[in-house]
């Protein structure tokens, strides 16, 4: 089942798994969006879980694969400027330079190829553009033996389990860390702020 088709199944049990869970890590990563208004993309927005925790100075695009997370998205913009795209966020469909500042939440461990998707995102961002990252990520080396075993279940249903986060960003070397923050699960899931040169 490609992820395009399973989202549109899980979209409605999306919010009551994920919600909760994550708003005070999504608040919290938002906080570093510029405070001058800015483009921003929202990649791989889902049901819109970070709208309602958004500034109202920046205009938005938010951009997902399946119709059925974005049609969820669109009744959470409230008053936000806000622009749904349909789309693949490991093949953007905007031009190099377009944005000011990105949000990858809970995106990079769900893409088949998720050095594509941050490829991409640096693509698309002006230099000195941020991006802000909130994900499930292994350590370099780190066995997980579990996590590895049930990745090829999870990965086709919603969500990769292996990712390496610095395996990802060394494909994409004008891009800098400015943070990286364990903040769940021992670790596994962590906040990160890059900077693009």
């Amino acid at each position: 089942m490609s992820l395009k088709h399973s989202y549109r199944f899980i979209a409605p049990f999306y919010d009551a798994t994920l919600e909760a869970a994550t708003r005070a890590i999504r608040r919290e990563s938002l906080t570093a969006l510029p405070s001058q208004p800015s483009r921003v993309l929202i990649n791989g927005i889902g049901t819109g879980l970070d709208l309602p925790h958004l500034p109202t100075q920046h205009q938005y695009t938010g951009i997902d694969l399946s119709p059925a997370m974005l049609g969820r998205a669109l009744g959470r913009k409230e008053r936000l400027p806000f622009l749904p795209v349909q789309g693949d966020v490991q093949r953007l469909p905007f031009a190099a330079g377009s944005f000011d500042a990105a949000v990858l939440h809970l995106i990079l461990a769900v893409v088949p190829d998720p050095a594509a998707c941050l490829a991409e995102t640096a693509r698309v961002l002006r230099p000195g553009g941020s991006i802000l990252i909130i994900d499930k990520f292994l350590r370099p080396g780190q066995q997980a033996p579990l996590r590895r075993l049930l990745n090829p279940l999870a990965r086709r249903i919603a969500t990769r389990l292996d990712v390496v986060w610095e395996d990802v960003l060394a494909t994409t070397p004008n891009l800098v860390v400015l943070e990286d923050c364990p903040i769940l699960a021992g670790g596994w899931f962590r906040r990160i702020r890059l900077v693009k040169r």
